[in-house]
């Protein structure tokens, strides 16, 4: 049956956590601070590989459809985390409690249920299936990590990696373990932006954990260049990539990517060397492209510098600074992706994609990643203010800046680039 003819009703879990639609109540979502129905194009089966979550402290909230009303249940609220490839265009509609505690680092999606089976409201933004496991037994991953850790067990890297992948289930480390696709290669201790959502480091006062650990050491440029070489001979089509969520910002340790990628590629390496940054750093650029990085994928949560710095809070560079960086790669012919981090009600305004644009138009990234911010949605509203606009939703949002800027595609990982020629690296 057509998503457009579904109209699914609420979900709602009692404390045992056994979950339950209703009868009548149809589902609600938000957008902001916006309850809605859900748009009919927008609903799509809860992909596998996805997570339903109990919400402490917080009411299921449905729509009586006879009085055209919210109403709230005692029972707890029902969120979906989509797996990764999926980019969320609506939250879980809940009532909170006063004194409810805060919610941990993941996205929390509207969610309902029709015809046997659970809806979200969301788009599928890319068909790269490198972060499903579903179909991989978790004895492969066992087996691949402790391999990694007899093999080499002078690498303090991989020893950090391994036990990513065995104790924090980091889709990188496990995909690292298994031979494929993606390699994390974290190095930074520091940051210089203090991320409201850092998934890293946070104060006790944040009243919510961190969901990895940082990285507490400075790994030598010879045990990264080992794990570029044992990934790029592995993986079928490698991505080699700096900046994970278990480090700071690894432009902070610019000289020691740069020795490692220029050993990497002075022993005949392959395969795409990437950063994921914060991109404060515009000097570290030309030097990191001259040894042999391909690409950079450019995190931010808004192109309105207000919004951005609320959620950044960025220590000792700017949002020009950022721009700054952009429009280097783009001299030094890298490929650029900007991390886009997406929050129903905030980014999709006609403020927001007017700011995009701009920022598109003039610095011409090729690839925009459609990633969901994962944070309270009562958190990061307070963080970054009360929207005043409605919202457009994903869908039109997406459509608009592709016609605006029609060079850029959409995605949610970091491509493999075919053809990057090897003079670019001398």
């Amino acid at each position: 049956m057509s998503s457009k003819k579904i109209q699914p009703v609420m979900v709602f879990a009692d404390e045992d956590g056994n979950i339950y639609d209703h009868p009548d109540l149809l589902m609600l979502v938000r957008r902001g601070r916006e309850l809605t129905l859900p748009r009919p194009d927008e609903l799509i089966p809860l992909p596998e590989g996805s997570d339903l979550y109990l919400l402490p402290g917080r009411h299921a909230l449905g729509l009586d459809p006879q009085t055209g009303k919210a109403e709230a249940l005692e029972e707890r609220a029902v969120a979906a985390f989509v797996c990764p490839s999926y980019t969320l265009s609506a939250t879980a509609a809940y009532l909170k409690d006063e004194g409810s505690p805060n919610l941990p680092l993941f996205a929390y999606g509207a969610v309902g249920f029709a015809n046997d089976r659970f809806w979200v409201a969301a788009t599928q933004v890319d068909k790269d299936r490198r972060q499903v496991f579903t179909q991989v037994a978790p004895e492969r991953i066992t087996k691949g990590a402790q391999d990694l850790l007899r093999r080499y067990p002078e690498n303090r890297l991989i020893g950090h990696l391994a036990r990513c992948a065995l104790t924090f289930c980091c889709p990188a480390a496990k995909n690292l373990a298994l031979g494929r696709f993606e390699a994390p290669l974290p190095t930074s201790k520091a940051c210089n932006a203090r991320c409201y959502g850092c998934i890293s480091h946070q104060p006790l006062e944040s009243g919510f954990p961190a969901s990895q650990n940082r990285i507490d050491f400075r790994p030598k440029a010879r045990e990264i260049v080992e794990i570029m070489h044992l990934h790029s001979k592995r993986a079928k089509n490698p991505v080699l990539s700096f900046g994970q969520g278990c480090e700071g910002e690894p432009l902070t340790e610019a000289s020691l990517l740069t020795e490692a990628v220029a050993i990497f590629r002075s022993e005949g390496g392959r395969g795409t060397v990437n950063i994921n940054t914060n991109a404060s750093l515009p000097d570290t650029i030309p030097d990191l492209a001259k040894a042999g990085l391909d690409s950079i994928r450019v995190s931010m949560n808004s192109a309105r510098e207000t919004v951005y710095n609320s959620y950044y809070r960025p220590h000792g560079y700017t949002f020009a600074d950022v721009c700054r960086t952009i429009a280097t790669a783009r001299e030094h012919e890298l490929f650029i992706s900007i991390n886009y981090l997406f929050f129903p009600g905030i980014n999709d305004t006609e403020s927001e994609l007017a700011a995009l644009t701009d920022l598109v138009t003039q610095t011409r990234p090729n690839y925009i990643q459609m990633r969901n911010l994962s944070l309270d949605p009562e958190l990061y509203l307070g963080c970054v203010g009360e929207p005043t606009e409605s919202s457009m939703g994903l869908g039109n949002f997406m459509k608009r800046l592709k016609k605006a800027c029609p060079w850029i595609n959409y995605g949610y990982f970091n491509p493999y680039l075919e053809g990057r020629s090897p003079l670019l690296w001398t």
